[in-house]
């Protein structure tokens, strides 16, 4: 290990590296045994030429290549709407779909689901990890005992488990005192009273009606007594990590900002395939971080991994930099567009020109579809460049009349 000191930072700090990438020589020289100043120059300035190189030319048609990129290996995507993506147990959308879903920034996706993470002994412990499923599972009253009627008497009748009350409580003290806390729920969610008996939970309409009767039980079987509502099931795994094993907690349906807050849960590493979620809770760059890591995994699982991660990165930054999430469309970035002619040119072209006529719009011609559509050369690469020729004499730099 070597110790950063102020000369070995003051020569990282003096390149032309983003933060992220001097971060990384930091963390180079710390791992590395007893290096010089002179040696940490030399990574230092050998890393900002590979950055130099690789950055692209000014005028390049960056948003041309992007998308040329990403949709032609594009074709080969398959249609199929769900895959098993790494838990055979919970469905997922893949495929051509799925990056349909990603780009046209879409509220909810098809098939919402989250990956959660678990801290210290809920990692270690299966016992504590259930606890934290538990606490994300959704409950319904129908799941922890039998339903049944009583029409002479105008009565439905809830016999709870022993066994799944204990398992799904296991630090209540009781399951008469895990029963009367659902009676209570049933209570405030039907608004009937309740009798309990040890287990047992009675009630009924106020009036005797046998459709009454009928739509208790019905509106029972919506009754969420523990967990979140929107998390429908949740499947613990065993996976290895490099510092060992730890179990993950892969959910059908999310909520994102709930799951967040249950002791156990590591809020650090938990995600969900919902950008939306992630842009309301940790904001705009973790969004945009989302969006990359998701069409990557997307492209990767359909053996698109060719892909060069920066035309993905040019699209996420699209879709983020006015602070919110925009879908790349005529209702986001395509149809915001400041020429009238390149949004004309996606869609709904005559309400474009009808609109912008009655407004007088006029358009520059600075971007590449609508020079396209006039005929003029587009302003990228040499097109943007005025070359003049004329000969120079040997005393000044101007050009003669000659």
């Amino acid at each position: 290990m070597t110790e950063i000191t102020d000369d070995m930072e003051a020569v990282v700090e003096d390149t032309q590296l983003p933060r992220r990438l001097k971060d990384r020589v930091y963390r180079t020289i710390e791992d590395r045994d007893d290096v010089s100043v002179e040696q940490a120059d030399n990574i230092a300035r050998a890393v900002e030429v590979r950055y130099l190189d690789t950055r692209v030319d000014p005028l390049d048609p960056v948003g041309t290549v992007s998308a040329q990129s990403i949709g032609e290996p594009g074709t080969q995507m398959t249609m199929n709407t769900f895959h098993y993506a790494g838990v055979a147990e919970i469905d997922v959308t893949q495929g051509l779909p799925r990056l349909i879903e990603l780009v046209d920034a879409r509220k909810t996706p098809d098939t919402p689901m989250m990956t959660v993470h678990l801290e210290d002994e809920y990692a270690e412990d299966r016992e504590r990890a259930h606890e934290v499923v538990w606490s994300i599972e959704a409950s319904k009253i129908l799941a922890l005992g039998d339903v049944s009627t009583n029409v002479a008497d105008m009565l439905v009748q809830v016999d709870l488990n022993d066994d799944t009350l204990m398992e799904r409580w296991p630090r209540a003290s009781n399951v008469e005192e895990v029963a009367e806390e659902i009676a209570e729920t049933i209570e405030d969610a039907l608004g009937v009273s309740t009798q309990q008996v040890g287990t047992v939970i009675e009630f009924g309409p106020d009036q005797p009606s046998y459709r009454r009767l009928l739509q208790l039980v019905e509106e029972l079987r919506d009754v969420v007594f523990k967990g979140i509502e929107e998390v429908t099931r949740v499947v613990i795994r065993k996976e290895k990590t490099d510092d060992g094993e730890e179990f993950v907690l892969y959910t059908e349906g999310s909520a994102f900002g709930d799951v967040l807050a249950i002791e156990g849960v590591d809020a650090s590493r938990t995600t969900c395939n919902n950008i939306h979620e992630i842009h309301r809770n940790l904001g705009v760059e973790a969004a945009r971080e989302a969006i990359i890591n998701e069409t990557m995994e997307t492209l990767e699982e359909q053996g698109l991994d060719d892909v060069n991660v920066r035309h993905l990165m040019l699209v996420a930054d699209i879709m983020t930099n006015r602070g919110t999430i925009e879908s790349i469309g005529r209702h986001g970035i395509s149809g915001s567009k400041e020429s009238v002619l390149a949004r004309a040119a996606f869609e709904v072209t005559v309400n474009h020109l009808l609109d912008a006529a009655i407004h007088g719009e006029e358009d520059d011609l600075n971007g590449v579809i609508e020079n396209v559509i006039v005929g003029k050369p587009v302003a990228i690469g040499t097109g943007d460049v005025d070359l003049r020729m004329g000969s120079f004499s040997a005393n000044t730099e101007q050009p003669s009349d000659d």
